[in-house]
């Protein structure tokens, strides 16, 4: 379109960061206390680095037209691969926005200085319609209000209560104050235990069975996402060498906040005193409350609600922009390639936001939805693994196929170079993939058959449906959205 607003290689950065990063996984990742750093450097080498290079190379390539994933993997194995491939990376994310505005709902209970809210689910249900649909009327709006929101999210909701939790970690040992995860926590209480040796300080994990090490699958997750926003590629001044830009400033950014954010809240806070439950909030309180802070509880209430609102409107216009993309090739019917004045994909985003809306209600009606949101999540993971899986293999093959296809970056070391990068991601996400299978030890699922099963069902169902869909594709869908 003409006119239209440019991104800068900054703002697509932050978008990409609000995408990937959640303060929300700090908690969670110092809970395992010093074994932190092994988790988030394996999770960078085997996840983040990969990813971040494949989808530099592939968005280069391919910065002249839309559709991310769904255009690589669509010209290294054809559409119906291709439409497969988007179609796991936009469905994984409707189970995804109730669980992160359920967590921005608790935030904003904190905010108004009453906790309990947060367990209340009709409360955390309309907070949750509330806040999808604005960020869906916001996206309707065009990419540039959506990547204003989205950018300053990051920065205020994100970037900044990291910041100020890094401030308050090195203030911390800097008046030489107890360090708490040189101190051994419950895991390697246990893990002493079980070696027949002292406790101590662990930089690797005790590691017993798969089901251990499925939080170790989970970390790997937290850091998933990095390829969303090549779907804007295009909206870059220069795309071709602004793209991989943002995506290598984006992936060091996401490791720093990643790294010294988790490392200032298990210095502080002991491990046995961070609760996962309650999320970062809890976990804010008890930072603050050591500064006698408390009176900036409610101000990194209202930030982080509100980075939880950009990292949402990040992702519901990437995926679903893709999916927009798969429409006007006719890979589904014609009325999902309607866009409004701004080129925004409106029936798309309404059917997406009619799906979110029936997954709030649950929390009306049921008296705990967090494990059954687990499932689900976990359901949705295996999805978003097996978009990577093709995503590594479609750089793989153009490289080998197309090797004189322009590309601004190119990943190092030729085709060897290629096939070492994507396949350390290869083997990075099959693990998580295996992972996820198996019931993590430290959360009561239920039956652990009851729960592989439904993880399975889900991944056959959900990889099942765009294949039957392209069986089913008539000639005349090509029309729409032309």
């Amino acid at each position: 379109m003409t006119g239209k607003t440019k991104l800068s290689v900054f703002t697509l950065c932050m978008m990409t960061v609000a995408a990937v990063v959640s303060l929300r996984g700090l908690p969670m990742m110092a809970k395992e206390g010093l074994s932190l750093i092994f988790y988030i450097l394996f999770s960078t080498i085997m996840f983040l680095i990969p990813a971040s290079l494949v989808a530099a190379e592939l968005g280069s390539a391919f910065s002249s037209q839309g559709g991310g994933v769904y255009t690589w993997v669509k010209e290294a194995f054809g559409s119906r691969w291709g439409f497969t491939a988007i179609w796991l990376q936009w469905i994984q994310n409707v189970v995804w926005y109730p669980t992160v505005l359920g967590f921005a709902a608790s935030c904003l209970a904190y905010a108004v200085m009453k906790p309990a809210l947060a367990e209340n689910g009709v409360y955390t249900g309309l907070v949750i319609l509330a806040c999808y649909w604005m960020a869906t009327f916001l996206t309707l709006a065009g990419s540039s209000v959506a990547s204003f929101v989205t950018k300053y999210g990051a920065l205020c909701g994100t970037v900044l209560p990291g910041l100020i939790v890094i401030v308050l970690g090195l203030l911390w040992v800097d008046q030489g104050n107890p360090i708490a995860f040189l101190t051994p926590g419950p895991v390697a209480d246990a893990a002493g235990s079980l070696a027949h040796s002292g406790a101590h300080a662990r930089l690797f994990p005790h590691i017993t069975s798969l089901g251990s090490i499925a939080f170790l699958a989970g970390i790997i997750l937290l850091f998933a996402g990095v390829e969303v926003h090549a779907v804007h590629a295009s909206e870059l001044e220069e795309p071709a060498k602004q793209f991989p830009e943002s995506m290598f400033l984006a992936a060091a950014v996401i490791f720093l906040l990643f790294m010294l954010g988790s490392l200032a809240v298990a210095a502080v806070v002991p491990a046995a005193e961070i609760s996962l439950t309650a999320g970062l909030m809890q976990a804010f309180e008890l930072l603050l409350s050591k500064f006698h802070l408390e009176f900036l509880t409610p101000v990194m209430g209202v930030l982080t609600a509100f980075g939880s609102i950009g990292g949402v409107m990040s992702w519901v216009g990437g995926p679903s922009r893709g999916l927009l993309e798969t429409a006007k090739q006719g890979e589904i019917p014609p009325f999902m390639a309607k866009v409004n004045k701004h080129g925004v994909q409106i029936n798309i985003l309404l059917i997406q936001a009619v799906i979110v809306s029936l997954l709030a209600c649950l929390y009306f009606v049921m008296d705990n939805v967090s494990v059954a949101f687990f499932v689900l999540s976990a359901m949705t993971v295996t999805l978003y693994l097996v978009m990577y899986i093709l995503m590594y293999a479609a750089a793989i093959k153009l490289r080998r196929t197309r090797p004189d296809l322009p590309r601004a970056y190119k990943v190092p070391g030729g085709l060897g170079g290629m096939w070492f990068v994507a396949g350390t991601g290869l083997v990075g996400v099959c693990f998580s993939l295996v992972v996820g299978f198996f019931p993590p030890t430290n959360l009561p699922v239920g039956n652990p058959a009851l729960y592989v099963g439904l993880v399975a069902a889900g991944m056959v169902v959900f990889v099942g449906l765009p294949l039957v869909i392209n069986a089913c594709k008539k000639p005349g869908w090509r029309q729409g959205g032309n």
